[in-house]
C-alpha cells in the first residue's frame, strides 16, 4: 500500500477514534447531563416532601426521591404529576392503606400490583411488598405510564382510570356517563403547585 494511502488511512482511523473519544467522556453528553439534571432534581423532591410535614429518615428520603425520578424518566411522565398523585393518594405516607385495600406512596390494590410486578421489575412477595416504598413507585409508576398508553397519551383519562381502574373507566364511557372530576381536579390542582415550584424534567 502506497504510503500516503497509508497516511491517509491512519490519519482517518485517528479522528474516528478521537471522534469516539470526544462523544463519550465530553462533557455536555446526553449521559453526563441527564446526570446532572438528576443530582440537581432528586434534593427539591427531598425537600418538597420534607416540607409536608412527612416523618421519613433521610435514607427513606431519598429513596423515594431517586426512585420517583428514575421510575418517571422510564415511564416517561412528569415526575412532577408523580409526585401530585403520590400527594392525593397518600399524603406521602408509606404505610397508608385504605378501605379498598391498596397500599403505599401510590395507592395500588396488591390483587393489581401481583400482574404488574414483574413487567415493572418488581419479584411480588405478597401485599407486603407494597410496603416498600421502591417497588410501590416502581410499580406505581409503571401502572400509570400504561395507562397513558393505553388512553392515546391522555393525561385526564389516564388519572381517571388510575382512580377507578380501567375497566371501570371504560364502563362508564361505554354508557355515556362522566367520570366524577374531584380526584382528578386534586391531582391537577398539586400537579399545578408542583410545576410552579419544581423544575422541569
Amino acid at each position: 500500500m502506497p504510503v500516503q494511502k497509508r497516511l491517509v488511512l491512519s490519519t482517518a482511523s485517528v479522528m474516528v477514534l478521537l471522534c469516539f473519544t470526544f462523544v463519550s467522556v465530553h462533557p455536555t453528553s446526553v449521559a453526563h447531563r441527564e446526570r446532572v439534571k438528576k443530582e440537581e432534581i432528586v434534593p427539591q423532591i427531598i425537600s418538597h416532601v420534607q416540607d409536608q410535614n412527612v416523618n421519613l429518615e433521610e435514607d427513606e428520603l431519598k429513596t423515594i426521591a431517586e426512585m420517583v425520578y428514575d421510575e418517571s424518566i422510564k415511564g416517561g411522565v412528569d415526575y412532577r404529576l408523580v409526585l401530585a398523585i403520590m400527594k392525593v393518594e397518600s399524603n406521602f405516607k408509606q404505610n397508608a392503606v385504605s378501605e379498598q385495600g391498596a397500599r403505599g406512596l401510590l395507592q395500588v390494590k396488591p390483587s393489581l400490583a401481583k400482574y404488574i410486578a414483574p413487567d415493572a421489575g418488581v419479584k411480588w412477595r405478597g401485599d407486603k411488598t407494597l410496603d416498600e416504598p421502591d417497588k410501590n413507585i416502581k410499580i406505581g409508576v409503571h401502572f400509570f405510564s400504561k395507562l397513558v398508553e393505553d388512553f392515546d397519551k391522555n393525561i385526564t383519562m389516564a388519572l381517571h382510570a388510575y382512580h377507578v381502574g380501567p375497566t371501570r373507566l371504560r364502563t362508564i364511557l361505554t354508557e355515556k356517563k362522566k367520570p366524577q372530576k374531584r380526584y382528578l381536579n386534586l391531582v391537577l390542582d398539586e400537579y399545578e403547585r408542583n410545576r410552579t415550584n419544581l423544575p422541569p424534567p
